[in-house]
């Protein structure tokens, strides 16, 4: 520990290598690559070395060789100045031409503040920020190996805490890591558990026998009787406002949140169960809901719970035989819908023999006609249930564990939308384990967008109930300022709300980092060289668990208010979140972006990423109530022998997966099965987990394309990377077996596409020219090649030919889920000749 000292009195180079060889000693993370350049750093690290001898001889320190070697926290510190100054890493935010004699100096002289501030204010930041116990959690282990199982006719092991050798019904949960006996070769499956071990709330769910929904609510009700649930924006009227161009948009004046408690949303919910009972649906009887995101569709579906009627959720985006298909499946009587969706019944009705009656959930401003509808069919507000329900002596008839809270319709990327049963008992299951899995406090504030017919917002919103924290309703066309909805001069909805926590899914969040590089990239000079040189010095201090509060606060304070300026964290689930998208949120909106895996198969539970984690790319060690079995698939060539970490197809298991699909017996023991006393689901998605417990998808079954020459492409996983390139909005690959090299659809980013053609001399012509031209094809295609090289995919993995699609994809056309998952199906039948063009060229 003396090398920081001595060295000072020999020459330039063997300082260095002093130098050096303490930062090797203090190890390398693997999220970063530490680049010595004798040639051009041993003056400038003689330099800084010499700084902070001459700042600890000013400020009296005691002496360095003293400092370091009884204070461990400071002597990490040190070590992490020097180690982000001779790191040299490349930026992941593109914010076009940054090249120039001018830009170097600019960005180096603010490099030579930044080190001197380091310098001066390294106590501080090292006391109240304490950042080595963040470091200590972000490398915990999370999940431990508890099974081991081969094909040789023998048991599967167990490892207990010292690990001996237990049965495999062992329930234990190790705190630590311990390593499990050798893997033979002939292994084919090894079982994965949580080392997290129960919080309060998932005590105190088991202490009071909590196993339903209805009496989870009726619990919060009595914990949180008067405090605020859940908040509507109050819209005061609709104007016209005229755009620059002279067009006339229709825009919300919007006053403030009203908000409902905890004892008035169950007695609404009271109420709306009796009213629906009043109207002849009875116990067990589906009832669907088929609206947006908003505060009744929660009172609705409570409603439903307390009175044993099992939900039928079904997306709003959803095209019409889709919604025919989930309503004539469940055969419901009644569906929850609301003002803006019901002409769409004026078409659906013909096609569900099975509906009479219709509840619509009015709209602020405008009253329903209801004529023109289906003869036969009884259309009710939603208030008029309200009040059936509030003079009803019908006498409740609460669920039990095993009864089916929700028939939840899938997203139907692989065709037909299937129906998923899901229980009380698993979605009490996953309650607990996002409990467990992340830290949320009564004084939180959510804002709810994303639809709660699926599972993952449903249970997010739940959590929140559970832990009171209130949930203001919002939509894509109100949340910000500048949102299309949103009157000039008027608030969005964040900003008037200022939530500190919200569910999103990778889309959105990919969106927002595209935005935020395309803003910078079009910004001056000096605006670009002072948010390039604060985002990477954010980003390197942060690897470190420290925080940077001037940064935050001058430099992305701007970006932060877009979300109402409170935000702490974002819940990202849906899909795969690139490690860029990740890493450039968690720095330039301030707040802890944490994904997770699960299915609606899986009650949305699986893993959850833990909130010290600091490496991207993983969705998170398994949850306290669900098992992760990888299973060796012998045609993609994924094992659990595999090195450096096991890998194979995920198989979950616990009290979170689902009864199977309504009405599919089959397909329900094609993907279900019970084993070692509990249910567990195949996901068809391909996981490794690494040594601390945490797993990584990497791959899907039915995503993987083997190519003539026999690579194997896994689409998903090129479509994830290629789609963190500005110029792609949205990317569909398609590989063919027959064929040596992949194609891609692309849907592109109108103003980059424009901006790279004129850049490349192509000319300033309409979107739609550009798309049909062949010269910009082959720039796109030239431009995901070097994007694709740079997020090290294979040669053979990037497409060879594209075509550029003018339409953008939605749920409406078909192309993709309400998720804004890929229909491969339907995109490759829409543009086939488009593909085969693409081949034959």
């Amino acid at each position: 520990m003396l090398a920081f000292q001595k060295p000072l009195q020999k020459g330039p180079g063997q300082s260095v290598d002093v130098i050096c060889s303490f930062l090797e000693r203090r190890g390398r993370d693997k999220n970063q690559e530490l680049l010595y350049s004798y040639n051009q750093t041993p003056a400038r690290c003689v330099c800084r070395v010499n700084i902070i001898v001459i700042v600890s001889s000013i400020y009296r320190l005691v002496p360095l060789a003293h400092l370091f070697k009884k204070c461990r926290p400071v002597r990490w510190c040190f070590s992490g100045i020097f180690c982000s100054r001779l790191w040299r890493r490349k930026s992941d935010m593109y914010l076009g031409d940054m090249d120039g004699v001018g830009i170097t100096l600019a960005i180096g002289a603010l490099k030579a503040l930044a080190f001197v501030y380091d310098v001066l204010t390294f106590p501080v930041y090292v006391m109240l920020q304490r950042p080595w116990r963040a470091r200590s959690l972000s490398r915990r282990v999370k999940g431990v190996i508890i099974a081991i199982e081969s094909d040789q006719p023998k048991a599967d092991v167990s490892i207990d805490m010292k690990g001996n050798d237990i049965t495999n019904n062992s329930t234990e949960r190790p705190s630590k890591l311990y390593k499990a006996k050798p893997i033979t070769k002939d292994t084919t499956s090894i079982t994965y558990r949580s080392t997290t071990e129960p919080g309060p709330v998932h005590v105190t769910l088991v202490k009071e026998k909590i196993d339903t929904m209805a009496k989870m609510f009726e619990y919060v009700s009595r914990k949180y009787p008067n405090k605020r649930f859940l908040g509507t924006r109050e819209i005061i009227a609709e104007e016209d406002e005229v755009q620059p161009n002279g067009r006339v948009f229709k825009k919300y004046n919007l006053g403030a949140y009203r908000w409902k408690t905890f004892s008035e949303v169950n007695a609404l919910a009271e109420n709306f169960g009796r009213g629906i009972r009043e109207l002849g649906n009875d116990p067990g009887e589906n009832v669907a809901i088929f609206a947006e995101t908003r505060a009744e569709w929660m009172i609705a579906a409570h409603g439903l719970f307390k009175q044993s009627i099992p939900l039928v959720t079904i997306y709003a985006t959803l095209g019409d035989d889709a919604i025919a298909h989930g309503l004539n499946e469940t055969e419901v009587t009644t569906v929850i819908t609301s003002y803006e969706l019901m002409p769409k019944f004026k078409k659906i009705l013909a096609m569900v023999p099975t509906v009479k009656t219709l509840i619509y959930m009015e709209d602020q401003l405008k009253t329903l006609d209801e004529g023109g509808y289906k003869s036969g069919i009884e259309v009710i507000k939603f208030s008029e249930v309200l009040k059936k329900g509030a003079t009803s002596r019908i006498v409740d008839v609460p669920p039990k564990a095993d009864d089916v809270a929700i028939i939840m319709y899938t997203s139907g990327s692989t065709g037909i939308p299937k129906g998923v049963m899901l229980k009380h008992k698993n979605l009490i299951a996953t309650l607990k384990a996002f409990c467990d899995s992340t830290d949320i406090y009564e004084t939180d504030v959510m804002i709810g967008f994303l639809p709660l017919a699926h599972v993952y917002e449903l249970l997010v919103e739940s959590v929140c109930a559970l832990t009171g924290v209130p949930i203001g309703y919002s939509s894509a066309l109100t949340m910000i300022d500048a949102a299309s909805k949103i009157k000039k001069g008027t608030k969005g909805d964040a900003t008037v709300l200022h939530p500190t926590c919200m569910t999103s899914v990778p889309l959105i969040l990919d969106r927002i980092s595209k935005n935020v590089q395309e803003k910078v990239s079009k910004s001056g000079t000096a605006k670009k060289v002072l948010f390039k040189f604060a985002y990477d010095y954010k980003v390197s201090w942060m690897r470190r668990g420290y925080s940077t509060p001037l940064i935050d606060r001058v430099v992305f304070g701007p970006i932060r208010g877009i979300l109402g300026g409170s935000m702490r964290l974002i819940l990202s689930g849906g899909a795969p979140l690139s490690p860029e998208t990740h890493e450039q949120m968690n720095a330039c909106l301030c707040a802890t972006v944490i994904q997770g895996y699960g299915l609606t198969e899986s009650t949305s539970c699986a893993t959850v990423q833990d909130f010290y984690d600091k490496v991207y790319g993983r969705v998170g060690a398994p949850t306290t109530v669900c098992d992760i079995k990888l299973v060796n698939w012998e045609e993609g060539h994924y094992r659990v022998t595999d090195k450096p970490y096991p890998r194979g197809e995920v198989i979950l298991g616990g009290d979170n997966i689902s009864a199977g699909y309504y009405k599919l017996a089959d397909k329900t023991d094609e993907d279900f099965m019970e084993a070692d006393g509990r249910r567990w689901f195949r996901t068809g998605d391909i996981g490794e987990v690494h040594t601390d417990g945490v797993v990584k998808i990497i791959d899907r079954k039915k995503d993987l394309v083997k190519l003539q020459a026999g690579e194997y492409v896994s689409l998903g996983k090129v479509e994830a990377q290629l789609k963190t390139c500005p110029l792609i909005d949205n990317i569909c690959v398609y590989g063919d077996s027959t064929k040596q090299f992949c194609v891609a659809l692309v849907v592109a980013n109108q103003q980059q596409l424009k901006d790279l053609a004129i850049k490349k001399g192509i000319g300033d012509l309409s979107f739609e020219d550009l798309c049909q031209s062949p010269d910009v094809e082959r720039v796109v295609i030239a431009e995901l090649n070097e994007h694709g090289k740079k997020s090290k995919l294979e040669k053979f993995e990037i497409p060879a030919a594209v075509k550029l699609v003018t339409e953008v994809w939605s749920p409406d056309m078909g192309l993709v889920t309400a998720a804004f998952k890929l229909k491969r199906k339907d995109i490759q039948e829409r543009y086939k000749h488009e593909i085969n063009r693409m081949y034959a060229s």
